[in-house]
């Protein structure tokens, strides 16, 4: 799914549309226990429950593709009878109407997610008449070639509130206030079938996780049957350790800075994409052969890439590079510099000591006190930074 996708499918959650049928939850204690089951007619409860409810949906369709939303694919064993696809279809075309098939779905989420304390699973239906779009993009509200049934699970945290004091009007005192339960914003959760092309994809799924780094991965192989990408931090880690036996001895900085180059490059060309941009072992070798890696080296690339990715799922560009800063560190000391100005620095040789030439063509200030000589202005008035 795209950004537009979403924010088509996110538009959705107010009072006006209408389109969520069913809403089910399940609250599981700390020891996995069910605490309590509910299922009702979304349209029974209340304009202040409707609220809430509607902010925890959005927010599982938040973040940044690719990190915090993640399109999955169903392996074609998962389609069969008796697959996890199959089963959360039947799911779907029972409107969440099946007590049988709610119990197994709630089960099976207890079995497979890891969360320490309680959580509430919040399971909605959702029936979304498209509407039709001319060839330059103009909504017909009036028509529609098909409806878009869905379902969207959001998982989230169940806390205490913390103790305090609080104001009480029919005695106008403050006294401790009493310790709620109280319902936080999805770590976790998922929409099936995706919205692909404006039209119902059952072959693949968008995940959503709070945390990049926390995927949940038993969860998505066992109860979404879906391979589970490499989270965030070990996306960045790969990457860097590509870089590092790929070049060996000849990790110099200006290849390295090259290859960091070559990758923001490449994200900028994409950014009007509605696809985050992805790196695949043939995208690698190109990056690395642009940033004047030696035919030596090339020629290790293949065999140190199939050592060190442990599947087969392509990195994600922003993922592996920071595309807000550039950062050269030493053990004492550490330079960061937006990516857009790292032509300011280079390594050089001065007095036989390796160094780091950081190049002053602005105000310089230290601890926040301009310098007079250093980087002054056509006036030669000292600047701030």
């Amino acid at each position: 799914m795209t950004k537009k996708e979403i924010a088509e499918l996110k538009k959705l959650y107010n009072k006006d549309t209408g389109c969520i049928t069913r809403i089910c939850g399940c609250y599981v204690g700390n020891e996995k226990d069910i605490i309590t089951t509910f299922k009702e007619a979304f349209y029974s409860l209340s304009e202040e429950d409707t609220y809430k409810y509607y902010e925890i949906f959005k927010k599982t369709l938040s973040g940044t593709l690719g990190r915090n939303l993640i399109n999955l694919e169903f392996p074609l064993d998962q389609e069969t009878e008796g697959g996890t696809q199959e089963f959360l279809l039947r799911l779907r075309s029972s409107e969440l109407k099946d007590d049988a098939l709610l119990d197994e779905f709630y089960h099976r989420i207890i079995q497979y997610y890891y969360c320490v304390g309680n959580y509430l699973i919040l399971l909605i239906h959702t029936a979304y008449d498209v509407p039709g779009k001319t060839s330059d993009g103009l909504v017909m509200e009036d028509a529609s070639d098909e409806v878009f049934s869905y379902l969207l699970c959001s998982i989230c945290p169940v806390n205490l509130s913390k103790p305090g004091l609080s104001y009480h009007a029919d005695s106008n005192l403050f006294k401790n206030c009493n310790r709620d339960w109280i319902v936080d914003m999805p770590e976790t959760g998922f929409l099936f079938p995706t919205f692909n092309d404006r039209s119902t994809d059952i072959h693949s799924i968008l995940y959503y996780t709070k945390n990049a780094d926390q995927l949940h991965e038993e969860f998505v192989d066992s109860m979404l049957g879906a391979v589970p990408p490499l989270p965030v931090s070990s996306q960045k880690e790969v990457f860097q350790t590509l870089i590092e036996e790929t070049l060996g001895d000849n990790r110099e900085y200006e290849t390295i800075m090259s290859i960091q180059e070559t990758v923001q490059e490449k994200i900028q060309e994409n950014k009007d994409n509605p696809e985050p941009l992805t790196l695949s072992k043939r995208d690698m070798g190109q990056i690395f052969a642009e940033s004047g890696v030696s035919q030596e080296r090339l020629e290790q690339f293949e065999a140190v890439y199939d050592k060190v990715m442990p599947t087969e799922t392509p990195l994600v560009a922003a993922n592996v590079v920071d595309t807000r800063r550039f950062e050269v560190k030493t053990p004492n000391i550490t330079v960061q510099v937006k990516p857009e100005f790292t032509h300011l620095l280079e390594t050089k040789v001065v007095d036989g000591r390796n160094c780091l030439i950081i190049a002053i063509e602005d105000r310089v200030a230290v601890n926040g006190i301009p310098l007079y000589n250093v980087g002054e202005g056509e006036s030669g008035e000292p600047g701030e930074m």
